[in-house]
């Protein structure tokens, strides 16, 4: 399908890249995702960032979810690599799709993508895939009265099952997002987009109902808020990640359309012993990089963790240090002050005991939305949208 002309290309959706299980072989698997921005010419970035060798997607498709691993009848559409309907991605590599053409849309169909439209990515693995690349802890949390939950994630029986609008076929739920990268779509005007860039307080670890601070936002101030957390990210050292500056370039402002970053990445750091001199090295090198692509970047300071199983004195030292550089020098667009939003005032080296999941360091559900109220629109945008 020819391109389509016009407008601007925005991500609406988009996930880190981490190295997660394998092999699979001669499945297909369904990822359910959540639109962030609406707009034409749907197209579809596929990663094997973490294969250790070439994967073949045999076919992909892309249709309206509906329940589970249930399509809206006539939504389901073949997408093209180049126009062709099967891709090899090299390790490493990504491949970014053909955009769906709008002549042929219907009212159901996904090239006409509606912001908070549930879409539906079914990925054929043609042969095997040894290393799955992927986002684990994957959710799909729906909005305050909204649809049903559904899995962010389902896997087949043997066999080509990508066309499929039912679900019989796909047996097995997964909290993994496979191979996806991103989708992105075209706008008229522009959009405001914000990345996340965050370790499991940005994939919404001990939220009771599935909505981190990322996605409270999003919903906050009605904006497009992508999901770079990755569980145990570090902004120093790789995890089933990359190290959170090496994602930021690598990844995060590979994808169009984002104007500011959030940064909330370093406690994981500290839990492994990393002094404040390195992280604030980094944060540095970090903006350089941002504001050198025309994106702005705001500090979220590191939240209290005393209580935690890594919290040591000299963690909590390095925190208050880094916690200052953060708030005090002048290198971020603005400031996302998380420990503040969560620590007890009375203890402030722990979280607040009502924004406490139980573990000392993850927020409930309540801490994340004070997460999110923490953020100040105002800082996000050198000429903020209207509508916020």
């Amino acid at each position: 399908m020819g391109p389509v002309t016009g407008g601007r290309p925005v991500t609406t959706w988009a996930a880190a890249s981490e190295r997660l299980g394998g092999p699979l072989r001669d499945l297909t698997v369904r990822n359910v995702v959540r639109a962030g921005v609406g707009g034409i010419g749907l197209r579809v970035r596929l990663t094997n960032a973490f294969g250790d060798r070439e994967v073949t997607f045999g076919r992909v498709y892309v249709g309206v979810s509906r329940a589970g691993a249930v399509l809206e009848p006539g939504s389901n559409r073949l997408v093209t690599f180049g126009g062709s309907p099967q891709v090899t991605v090299a390790p490493g590599a990504t491949a970014l799709s053909d955009p769906l053409s709008p002549e042929v849309a219907s009212p159901s169909d996904p090239v006409a993508v509606r912001a908070g439209q549930r879409l539906a990515v079914s990925v054929y693995v043609r042969g095997e895939a040894d290393t799955l690349t992927g986002r684990n802890r994957a959710t799909v949390p729906s909005p305050a009265g909204g649809e049903p939950a559904v899995s962010p994630a389902y896997r087949s029986i043997a066999g080509d099952h990508a066309a499929d609008e039912g679900g019989a076929a796909y047996t097995g739920e997964r909290a993994v997002w496979h191979w996806l990268d991103a989708l992105t779509v075209v706008t008229a005007e522009p959009v405001p987009v914000v990345a996340a860039l965050g370790d499991s307080l940005t994939t919404g670890v001990g939220s009771e109902t599935g909505n981190g601070w990322a996605d409270l936002l999003a919903h906050r101030l009605d904006l497009a808020v992508l999901n770079e957390g990755v569980s145990g990210g570090k902004v120093l050292a790789a995890g089933t990640g990359r190290p959170a500056e090496e994602r930021l370039s690598a990844e995060v402002l590979t994808k169009p359309g984002i104007g500011t970053v959030i940064l909330q990445a370093g406690l994981n750091d500290l839990g492994a012993g990393a002094r404040a001199g390195d992280l604030v090295a980094a944060y540095r090198r970090m903006a350089a990089t941002a504001h050198a692509a025309g994106v702005r970047m705001i500090g979220g300071t590191i939240t209290p963790y005393a209580g935690a199983e890594y919290h040591t004195a000299e963690g909590e030292r390095a925190r208050l240090a880094v916690n200052a550089f953060i708030r005090e020098k002048g290198v971020f667009d603005g400031v996302a002050d998380f420990d503040a939003a969560l620590r007890d005032p009375a203890e402030p080296c722990r979280l607040l005991p009502a924004y406490d999941c139980g573990d000392h360091l993850h927020p409930s559900a309540a801490g994340h939305l004070a997460m999110a109220a923490a953020l100040d629109p105002r800082s996000m945008w050198r000429d903020q949208p209207a509508s916020l």
